[in-house]
């Protein structure tokens, strides 16, 4: 499967479902003062109901507590997958079950839940289970550009933020350990994202298509990178992975068209050998150079269809040129021609901020660097780093 067709096949593996039982479908018409006329679908067991759909006109909608005297318990998988007429959900206290994709493309501005229901909360119209430690949906319409996920939450279900177009910025928890797939999905106005050290998987299409997303740093605690999962961020121009350990599925990178530059700081990770899709990690990056550092392993002039390029820059400290000149401090940089380095500085290794001074490439192999602020500083100490 090309990387065309695999964008555009969300539905996955078919489900399978065993020890079935008998099912009665059914279909209900609902007026209540102040909200919509509301029509569901649902399927009984005899003794309870799961809503299945809603084919009503939309708006402020209501789940109701019981249908033909059988109480509501379930709103079943993939149940309003879809429903952009819908403004608004009400959860009753009934409902303790909510299937997977039940609200996934819809065009929320809020989900609110009955507050004595004793399996999901509602906090700024954001859904969680009753403890907060899982993030169940993000309302997509929400006018909320940043968001921060409480601490408490150790888990997000999958495709939570799915097409939450508004949305700029999100922060995780610092002791959050999985990124699930297709989380943040379409969100095109995610302009910036901070991988927290403690995170160890990140999921099949976790990122794709988000447009806005310029760079990413996946931390050394990764281990396993989903197939496609960033796919499409059109303006990401670098990634830095910071360990050896990790696998490249198909796709991770694929139709990322601006991206220049992806800089590994271990050894060469594996690539997928099982590979339906017939896609590279990066397949249709046209421009793109994957950076290896000195004394890491495995690497070759080409890595997985792309070129890959020693990245080896060093502060030159005997040629004569390290040290004051014309009241500047300075020094020469050498490395492999044409690499991209930033020249950082702080003013205290015990507890570094680094501050970037000058982005610059190694034409032909060398660069002078000179800090005519060096003098406002007691101390100052030099590093290089990924651009």
């Amino acid at each position: 499967m090309n990387v065309s067709s695999f964008l555009f096949s969300r539905a996955g593996a078919p489900k399978r479902y065993e020890n079935a039982i008998p099912v009665l479908l059914g279909f209900l018409l609902l007026a209540a003062p102040g909200v919509a006329q509301a029509q569901f679908t649902f399927t009984t067991n005899g003794h309870a109901i799961t809503i299945t759909g809603y084919t009503g006109p939309g708006g402020a909608v209501t789940i109701p507590t019981n249908i033909n005297g059988l109480t509501v318990t379930a709103i079943g998988l993939e149940a309003f997958l879809g429903n952009t007429n819908m403004s608004s959900l009400t959860i009753p206290c009934t409902v303790t079950s909510i299937g997977e994709s039940a609200l996934d493309l819809c065009r929320l501005t809020a989900i609110t839940v009955d507050p004595n229901n004793t399996a999901f909360s509602s906090v700024d119209g954001v859904l969680f289970d009753k403890g907060q430690t899982t993030l169940i949906q993000y309302p997509q319409s929400s006018p909320q550009e940043s968001y921060v996920i409480p601490e408490t939450v150790a888990t997000i279900e999958e495709g939570a933020f799915i097409n939450c177009t508004g949305l700029t910025n999100i922060t995780l928890p610092d002791s959050f350990a999985s990124i699930a797939d297709e989380v943040f999905e379409g969100c095109t106005g995610l302009a910036s994202f901070d991988i927290p050290s403690s995170v160890t998987t990140i999921g099949v299409l976790a990122f794709e298509g988000c447009a806005s997303l310029t760079s990413i740093t996946i931390p050394s605690s990764v281990t396993s990178i989903g197939p496609y999962a960033f796919v499409g961020c059109s303006s990401m121009s670098n990634a830095t992975v910071c360990t050896g350990g990790t696998s490249l599925a198909p796709g991770v990178f694929a139709v990322c068209t601006n991206l220049a530059a992806v800089y590994f700081q271990g050894n060469a990770p594996t690539v997928d050998g099982v590979n339906p899709y017939e896609d590279t990690a990066f397949s249709e990056d046209n421009i793109a150079t994957v950076y290896y550092l000195p004394g890491t392993t495995g690497w070759s002039n080409i890595f997985d269809e792309v070129p890959a390029v020693l990245w080896n820059p060093l502060i030159q400290t005997r040629d004569g040129h390290f040290g004051v000149r014309n009241n500047q401090f300075g020094f020469d940089i050498t490395g492999t021609t044409n690499i991209a380095i930033v020249v950082e500085a702080c003013t205290n290794l015990a507890n570094p901020v680094w501050t970037p001074l000058t982005n610059v490439t190694l034409t032909n192999g060398s660069f002078h660097f000179s800090d005519p602020q060096w003098t406002n500083y007691p101390g100052r100490f030099y590093g290089i780093g990924f651009p």
